[in-house]
């Protein structure tokens, strides 16, 4: 076991809190400043007031805004969830020509900057499908989420399917189960947690996708992304981004809990 003098222990402990300072302090300081009196946030701030949650719970746009990103990554995570989940058992479960090129392929949406696959279906979409008579419009935007968020559940899903016993699925066939009642009682508990835990990662993902969305959404919709960055460019209404932000905040130790419980519950 390696063990670190105490001079190296101070200095690391050092650095992590020097790190961790710098990714969380900002976020406290837009905590912070959604309960400001100003309409500018500043620090510190010059007086406590609810009047933006207020105003917030008001704001019909930003109650639209949210319900798309809901409505969008909720349909970007049921696509991940079905084709992820099939990819990862036709590569965990069966040997075929290209099945590396598959992977690889699955893989690469994640990987790729985001403004390569806003730009891509973009012209896809206006170039190809809308001259034959095709528009997808607020599906459209789903399906772009759709096409990175299926790597949260591949990878999960096929990580698991690799420390899986098969022979329990025999065992359940040979005691007369047949395909689906093997899959329903014996294979899905067994990469049940992995299965949830990327869906829940997947969703995460969507709903704060910002450079996808503005190359897919339909006109005059927003997600909640979309929403935030429109109104930083009203400096008065700063104050306002912040109690969204602020909720968004809230909302994102969710996906994660749970996303690490059920991880951490299989190892």
């Amino acid at each position: 076991m390696l063990r670190l003098s105490k001079t190296a222990r101070f200095a690391l402990g050092a650095f992590v809190i020097a790190v961790l300072g710098f990714i969380y302090v900002p976020l406290l300081l837009v905590v912070a400043n959604s309960f400001s009196s100003a309409r500018i946030s500043a620090w510190p701030i010059p007086g406590f007031s609810l009047d933006w949650w207020i105003k917030a719970a008001g704001e019909t746009s930003l109650h639209t805004a949210i319900l798309n990103s809901i409505i969008t990554a909720t349909g970007a995570t049921i696509i991940a969830c079905i084709l992820g989940t099939l990819v990862a058992f036709a590569l965990q479960r069966y040997s075929f020509f290209g099945r590396d090129a598959v992977n690889l392929l699955v893989v690469l949406p994640i990987a790729l900057p985001g403004v390569v696959t806003g730009v891509a279906l973009s012209n896809t979409y206006s170039s190809i499908l809308d001259p034959i008579g095709i528009q997808l419009g607020y599906f459209g935007m789903i399906i772009a989420h759709g096409t990175f968020c299926i790597v949260m559940v591949f990878n999960n899903v096929l990580a698991r399917l690799r420390r899986m016993n098969q022979s329990l699925e025999e065992a359940s066939m040979d005691l007369g189960a047949g395909i689906w009642e093997t899959f329903r009682l014996v294979t899905f508990p067994q990469f049940r947690s992995a299965f949830i835990a990327g869906a829940l990662l997947a969703f995460a993902l969507s709903f704060d996708e910002v450079v996808v969305t503005i190359f897919t959404a339909p006109p005059g919709v927003d997600t909640l992304p979309l929403w935030i960055m429109n109104q930083m460019g009203r400096p008065n209404e700063a104050s306002l981004v912040n109690v969204a932000a602020t909720v968004l905040i809230l909302l994102s130790f969710i996906p994660v809990y749970f996303s690490q419980r059920l991880t951490r519950g299989d190892d």
